[in-house]
Formats: structure tokens, C-alpha cells, sequence
């Protein structure tokens, strides 16, 4: 099955299934922007992270990565949170992220055992993390990866520092 048909069929189960409570609701619909948004916007260290969320220029500050000059100032995109700020912002139809980096956003989070699609997926340790993605289920996120890549489905077990999965509530 291809990771389309495989995105459609979770966002149909997921809807059946998200009948019981608002907050399944909100994790449904976070799916489906996910998965709506891939291949949509390139990473942009620092992108997304604007006064309101959604895809922003980067910034150059703190950037390692490989590609150089540092593309990101001129790049409008998202990096790993600022996708999953916007993400949640559209789903949730607030800010309950807010401003910030992964050990910003992490904070707000409430840790899961037994993550459900629409959690989110957070890579270091913690105080110290340095990437998240949103859980699509099967072993499957949707992230901005890294400098040079759109949006993307990837395995979970693609970093090999995972922290956890992390779930919000009110």
C-alpha cells in the first residue's frame, strides 16, 4: 500500500474512531493537515516560528546544518516545531503550543505509553530535545526533517535518540 493510500485510510479510521471525545477530534484533523501538508513546504531552520504560526521565513542564528550559505533566510518554510506549532494551531484552532522551541513545546505536553495518531514524537532528552514530528500511527510521522527536504512521511526509528510521545490536553 503506498504511503498515500496508507495516509487516507488512517484519516478514515481515525475519523470513525473519533466520534467519542473533542480532543479525538482534534487529533484526527491534526493527521489530516499532516498529511495534507507534505511535500507542500521545504525546511527552513527557524521557519514557522512568526508571531502567528504557518510557514515563515527562517533564520541563519544557531544554524549547523550542512548546506551552505545557510539557505534559511531566504527560504519560507517550517522546521520540526514551527510545523507542529501550525499543525496543532489548525487543529486545535488556538495556539496551544505558542512561541518557542521542542523544549518549549514539550513542556506543554502531558508523556503517553501508548501514543495514538495525532500525539506528538519528540527525539533527545529531555530538557534537551532537538526534534519533533506528528504521529500518524503504524510507526509513521509527518516532520520537517532537515535543510534541503519538503515535509515528509518518515519512520519514527529515523533518529535514533527517541524520547517519547508526547499528547496535549486542556
Amino acid at each position: 500500500m503506498s504511503v498515500r493510500t496508507w495516509g487516507v485510510v488512517a484519516v478514515i479510521v481515525l475519523g470513525l474512531a473519533a466520534g467519542s471525545a473533542p480532543l479525538d477530534h482534534e487529533l484526527t484533523r491534526a493527521v489530516g493537515i499532516a498529511y495534507e501538508s507534505r511535500g507542500r513546504f521545504p525546511y527552513s531552520w527557524g521557519g514557522g516560528h512568526a508571531a502567528l504560526p504557518g510557514p515563515s521565513l527562517g533564520t541563519c542564528h544557531g544554524y549547523h546544518g550542512a548546506t551552505k550559505p545557510c539557505p534559511a533566510d531566504r527560504t519560507r518554510g517550517f522546521d520540526c516545531s514551527g510545523f507542529t506549532r501550525w499543525v496543532y494551531r489548525l487543529a486545535f484552532g488556538a495556539d496551544v503550543l505558542g512561541p518557542g522551541n521542542t523544549d518549549d513545546h514539550i513542556r506543554r505536553l502531558h508523556r503517553v505509553r501508548s501514543p495514538r495518531p495525532g500525539d506528538l514524537v519528540f527525539y533527545g532528552r529531555q530538557n534537551k530535545t532537538h526534534h519533533v514530528g506528528v504521529y500518524v500511527g503504524g510507526g509513521k510521522m509527518i516532520n520537517a526533517f532537515a535543510t534541503g527536504t519538503r515535509i515528509r512521511v518518515d519512520d519514527v526509528t529515523a533518529l535514533a535518540d527517541l524520547l517519547g510521545y508526547y499528547h496535549y490536553r486542556d
